[in-house]
């Protein structure tokens, strides 16, 4: 669809949300939404968002369809889904479903207007310089590799090393922090302190 590459070509949202607790800056569904239904406008497209639940395995998952429609009924849909994480702190149940609906939305569009997660280098607060330079140090070489390693131990013994239990933690901690972990090594890009409060997050999920 022309009208999709016209409107991903514009699409620039800045990361203009403060995360206080992760010190990090984040992008919400509804500001891509807002930065996009211009673009389509201009196009003569119609931008749309629909969620529902799905119960895969034993557990539920937020379902969010992003579509684009042009004046001749051509439509393209973008899925994402998102596994509601057991408890967050400072949440009541409504709160948490809410969150996990939005998280669901955002990569839904992100993925069909073609607007990356991933850190930006304008609109990362300086986290991934700042890992960089903490990582020059010796200490805080050491503190990162031990982190690491109590990541992927507690990994193994929540999952059990099962593939599919390991990308649905990976999608509770995303979901959780704001941030995206999609594979063992994203938890390196994140800064010392950081990823500490993962530790501690998932070490709790352990002695649960």
């Amino acid at each position: 669809m022309k009208e999709l590459a016209l409107i991903q070509a514009k699409m620039s949202v800045p990361k203009d949300k403060k995360n206080g607790f992760g010190k990090y800056n984040y992008r919400k569904a509804e500001d891509i939404f807002r930065v996009a239904k211009p673009l389509a406008e201009e196009q003569k497209c119609h931008i749309n968002v629909s969620e529902h639940v799905v119960f895969i395995g034993e557990r539920y998952y937020m379902h969010a369809d992003a579509s684009i429609t042009n004046t001749e009924n051509e439509t393209i849909t973008v899925s994402a889904e998102m596994r509601e994480a057991d408890a967050k702190k400072g949440m009541d149940p409504s709160q948490l479903s809410g969150s996990t609906w939005s998280y669901a939305a955002k990569y839904a569009l992100g993925g069909l207007l073609a607007v990356d997660d991933t850190e930006d280098a304008d609109s990362m607060d300086n986290r991934q310089n700042n890992v960089h330079q903490q990582n020059n140090h010796p200490q805080n070489k050491q503190t990162q590799q031990t982190e690491f390693s109590k990541f992927t131990k507690t990994v193994v013994q929540l999952t059990g090393g099962n593939a599919e239990n390991v990308t649905e933690l990976y999608q509770e901690i995303s979901q959780m922090f704001q941030v995206k972990i999609a594979k063992t090594d994203d938890f390196k890009q994140q800064a010392p302190e950081f990823q500490k409060q993962i530790n501690q997050y998932i070490s709790q999920k352990l002695g649960a």
